[in-house]
């Protein structure tokens, strides 16, 4: 799995956007540091930005009427069969939140999502 660009979040559809909060909390727990060329690149930076993106999605879920429990809303919570971590401090919100998500990743997101029969060029997606 990967991880969508942040922009095209609020038009994804349902079971990509329930997937994309699974895979961000495998990945938030004992899926850290675990070898997949698709998300390897969230493994160089804090494990705070990878809660920044999950925060974005469960807001979208929220917005749709999804009730992700609340404990994902704990920066250091990662899940139940990893441990906490005991801290972990905050950085900075950028835009977008991994530099990866440029124009070139949206793209391969966009066409990513063609291939599986989503058309998002009628979306703000694109713009």
């Amino acid at each position: 799995m990967r991880l969508w660009h942040e922009k095209i979040i609020p038009s994804l559809p349902r079971q990509q956007l329930l997937g994309q909060h699974r895979e961000c909390c495998a990945l938030r727990g004992n899926g850290w540091q675990k070898n997949h060329s698709t998300v390897n690149y969230v493994f160089n930076y804090s494990p705070y930005k990878l809660f920044q993106y999950h925060q974005l999605i469960m807001e979208e879920m929220h917005s749709r009427g999804y009730k992700p429990s609340d404990v994902w809303k704990e920066p250091r919570y990662r899940g139940l069969k990893c441990q906490n971590y005991h801290s972990l401090a905050t950085v900075p919100l950028t835009q977008p939140i991994y530099p990866e998500h440029n124009a070139q990743y949206l793209a391969e997101c966009l066409d990513n999502l063609r291939e599986k029969g989503i058309d998002l060029s009628s979306s703000d997606a694109n713009g």
